[in-house]
């Protein structure tokens, strides 16, 4: 597979990032927004990529992309999801300005992505 042709893009009214090869989602990283204290939030809640896809490096590129553009908006990340968790914890130099995980970002969540 040619990873290049590999997009990634909001897709605003489903609330998620998608990979896309082709016109194909091939995975998604799921956020919400989040009025929080001192503005706007972005909660990431879920991640995934399609297991035909694995081992390529795509979960990190849509991890990195999603972040970047939650970044170039102004939007602070909540990262409820274990794998944005984790990217973010491997990547300390990304930009993002991290907001800790509270129980009011957990409830704000929808109960079926909840991890």
């Amino acid at each position: 597979m040619d990873t290049a042709a590999v997009t990634v893009r909001n897709n605003p009214g489903r609330h998620r990032y998608e990979l896309l090869d082709g016109g194909t989602v091939i995975g998604t990283a799921h956020w919400v927004p989040f009025d929080g204290a001192d503005g706007p939030q972005r909660i990431f809640h879920h991640t995934s990529v399609d297991e035909a896809y694995g081992g390529q490096g795509l979960g990190s590129r849509l991890a990195r992309e999603a972040l970047d553009d939650t970044t170039a908006a102004g939007l602070p990340v909540v990262p409820v999801c274990p794998y944005i968790k984790k990217w973010l914890r491997t990547h300390p130099d990304h930009p993002a300005v991290r907001v800790p995980v509270q129980p009011e970002h957990l409830a704000a969540v929808p109960r079926q992505e909840q991890q």
